[in-house]
């Protein structure tokens, strides 16, 4: 395959798509559809999951109902099987808690005319102090 000459508006897109289902409890369920059944990898502040209904179970098992979420950068890189390498940094509100820096890298594998999400990795920038 070559390399993906839209990887900048598909990283884009994608990020739009995603944190709309996230951010949204009556919708976070949907992300299922963008994860695979079987070969999805997630990092979820250190703790690894695989498969979608095992992603999902974290992340439907989130407590908190309301997000303010600012996006300071959406970096888009293209991979040589077709695919979108995608790092995103902001800063996260969850319901009354202070807000937090974090980062998520996303790898969108090609399948068809769609991507899936093959690799997600989410971090709280949150540094212990000694």
């Amino acid at each position: 395959m070559a390399l993906n000459p839209a990887y900048e508006a598909i990283g884009k897109g994608f990020v739009s798509q995603y944190y709309a289902f996230f951010d949204d409890p009556n919708e976070r369920s949907k992300l299922v559809n963008l994860y695979n059944q079987e070969t999805s990898f997630m990092t979820f502040e250190g703790m690894q999951l695989q498969g979608a209904l095992k992603i999902m179970e974290k992340l439907t098992s989130l407590t908190f109902q309301k997000i303010n979420r600012i996006i300071t950068s959406v970096d888009s890189q293209p991979m040589f099987d077709g695919g979108v390498l995608i790092s995103v940094l902001g800063r996260l509100q969850t319901d009354e808690d202070p807000p937090h820096a974090y980062s998520q890298t996303f790898v969108l594998k090609p399948v068809g005319t769609s991507f899936y999400i093959q690799h997600d990795i989410f971090r709280l920038a949150l540094h212990d102090s000694l």
